[in-house]
Formats: C-alpha cells, structure tokens, sequence
C-alpha cells in the first residue's frame, strides 16, 4: 500500500524564466509552419542569451520550395514572442536582440523513416512515454505542480494587466504539500523568487506584492501560522531572463510534466511537430490516464507506451493503477487499443492536433489545462472514459 501521510514538493517557472521563453519561441515556430502547412515536420530548438537568441533545427514542409519563404518570419515570430513575455531589458529586448536562424530542411533519412512506402506513418524516434492523472484535484493533476503553477500564472496576469508593475517577468515557485490521508490537505512551505523592476525593493516588499495572490490562488486552509515562506530569499532579482542565466528549448520537462509526482519518459515536447511521438504520444498518455480515473476505474493512474522509430503501431502498453484501481489494470490495457488508434495518425487524428495550439503550452505545464474551443489542450478532454467502461 501507498504512503497516507507525508510531504511532496514540486516547482514551476514563468513564462519569462530564459528555458521558457526559448520554448515559447520553439513553439511560436511551429505553430507558424503549422498554420500554413498542417502537414508540416518541425523539429525547432532555441538558445538564448544576453542579447542574442539563436533558432535551430529542421522543418519538413510538403512544398519544400517555399521553405525560403517561410523563413523570412522567423524572426519577427521571435521578436513578438519577447515583446509578449515583457522583456525591454537593456540586454535583453524584443526590439534590439540579435536573433540568429539556422532552420534547415528536414533529414530525408528521418523523413523515410516516419512515412512508408505505403504512406503508413511510423513513430518519428523510439522512446516511452507516460501518462498520469490522479483525482485529488479538479484538474486530476498532482496538487503540488497545478498550484505551483496557478501562483506564477496568476502573478503573470497582474504584471501584464498594469497591476503589479513593479514584477518582472522571470519568476520560479515551489510549494511543499501535506498529505494526509493521501489527501492534500496543506502548504507546509512556499518558496518565490520573483524578478522585480524597482531596485530598490527588499524580500520583504517583493512578499507584501505577492503574497495576497498566492493566497487567493490556494485553497482556503492551505497557508496557516506554521507555513514556511521564502520570497526572494537571495535578496535582489532584477536582472532577470536570459540575460541572466541562458536558456535553452527543453529542459523544463519536469516542470511540464507532473513536478516529479510521476514517471517522466525523458523526451521533451516544445518545438516539436505532433507525428514527434516524445510528443503526440506523452499527450495521449495523460489523455488515457485521465479518463481512466475520470471513469471511476481508479483513484490514480499512470499510462506508459513505448514506440519505435518507423513503426506506427506502439511496441506497449502499461497500466499501473496504483492500488487504488476498481478494474484490472490487464484488462484496462486491453481495452485501450479498442477505444482508440495509438499510431501517430491515429493519435494525431483521434486529438485533432495538427493545429497551430503550442505556443500556448510552452508556460504553466503542458497538463491540467482546461480544453479549448479551437482543439487546444483537446488530450484534457474525459470524452473517452464511457467507451472504455464498455470495452472492459
């Protein structure tokens, strides 16, 4: 039996944190090239630094002719993402960063790989990837990751709206849960580094700021007497984003997962194309996982499959229901290859996510996102929990 009474702590990053403004930039990309070619194979990384973003990669367009053309935006698209995030530091800013684009067209040994000669699409890499969902918060997202990143989502509101001027956009949360019961049930400590503009501002004043945000966005209770808080415990955080720390496309893959409350297949997911199955596959995972605990099969549920490069069909499926399961978790996996086409087409079909609808992901997790009306964030949906119930 699981552990009932204990503490877990998970962390997120804002959208100004420099790894998360090179996977808004990634993102930002592939929607582009989404748009004007739902067919199209982007595999787009970002570097960035103290006035300087650089943009590589490949992109596979189904008129390779007008990659020129398409090329020509990229760095407009780079500069919007920047301007949009907030920076106008002297060392880093959307109007004067120096943005270098290496984009080339895609490898046509990867290209052979992924479509068949019979037009079968194969996965785009080998790899495992999880699902996970547990049904202690509405969102059936771990407590500590969704309410690490609902701090720094709503911090981002009120700089951007005029609120807060005084906030910077890099910021980093962490909070520690008490569970009990195998319940959350509290916030034994918070910690915020924040990056403010006025120079002149103490931890202390930084904490006056957000501290009636950070209560506003946890559930009454959570903060008492007890609670530790460590608000910009360095002290002063004014240079902030990549001029402070360089950032790369990627490495916040916990953070955009599930905060380390669940297995993680290692691959990452901004600047990828869906037929990327690091991707596309990791979505379906969460998708899976969470209609299984949205049918009442059981309380948590992780989902893993595994997939080779060229092969469209997955090589496995797993279910662990962590004894909290109503149903077999054989049978669960035996019934989710009824329910649903786990190739890359039929993932990529079944989730209608050849779409211009990553930028959107690249900050406040990837999971936990309520579905939107345009098919974004479409593997949050527990449309497919009634068609799982019957094919047990």
């Amino acid at each position: 039996m699981s552990r009932q009474n204990y503490v877990f702590t998970s962390e997120s990053v804002s959208e100004g944190h420099p790894d998360k403004v090179c996977d808004r930039i990634s993102d930002a990309v592939l929607d582009a090239l989404l748009a004007e070619d739902p067919l199209a194979r982007v595999a787009c990384e970002t570097f960035a630094t103290t006035n300087r973003v650089v943009i590589g990669g490949e992109v596979g367009l189904t008129d390779q002719a007008k990659l020129a053309e398409y090329m020509g935006k990229i760095d407009e698209i780079a500069r919007a993402c920047i301007k949009d995030i907030g920076y106008e530091q002297e060392k880093f800013h959307h109007a004067t960063v120096e943005v270098t684009n290496l984009l080339h067209e895609q490898s046509a040994h990867i290209a052979q790989g992924v479509t068949g000669e019979q037009g079968d699409e194969g996965a785009g890499d080998q790899g495992i990837m999880f699902g996970y969902a547990t049904n202690e918060t509405d969102a059936m997202m771990p407590a500590p990751i969704q309410f690490s990143h609902a701090i720094l989502k709503r911090l981002a509101e009120v700089r951007k709206n005029g609120t807060e001027p005084t906030l910077g956009p890099d910021a980093k949360s962490q909070l520690t849960v008490q569970y009990n019961g195998g319940k959350p049930v509290g916030v034994t400590s918070i910690v915020l580094s924040t990056q403010h503009l006025d120079e002149s501002m103490t931890s202390a004043d930084v904490r006056a700021v957000v501290e009636p945000y950070i209560l506003e966005v946890l559930p009454e209770g959570w903060v008492n007497a007890d609670t530790i808080w460590h608000v910009n415990p360095t002290g002063k955080f004014v240079i902030g984003g990549p001029d402070g720390d360089a950032g790369l496309t990627g490495r916040k893959i916990i953070v955009d997962t599930y905060g380390g409350a669940a297995p993680h297949g290692g691959g990452a997911f901004s600047g990828k194309d869906p037929t990327k199955v690091d991707r596309s596959a990791a979505y379906v995972s969460r998708y899976l996982a969470k209609n299984i605990v949205a049918a009442g099969m059981a309380e948590r549920a992780t989902v893993q499959l595994s997939y080779a490069i060229g092969v469209a069909k997955p090589l496995s499926i797993y279910v662990d229901t962590h004894g909290t399961g109503e149903v077999d978790a054989a049978a669960i996996e035996r019934a989710i290859p009824k329910v649903i086409d786990l190739t890359p087409r039929g993932i990529r079909t079944h989730l209608d996510m050849n779409k211009p609808i990553y930028a959107r992901t690249a900050a406040y997790g990837h999971f936990g996102r309520a579905p939107e009306a345009d098919g974004g964030f479409s593997w949050e949906r527990t449309d497919l929990a009634e068609a799982l119930k019957k094919a047990i």
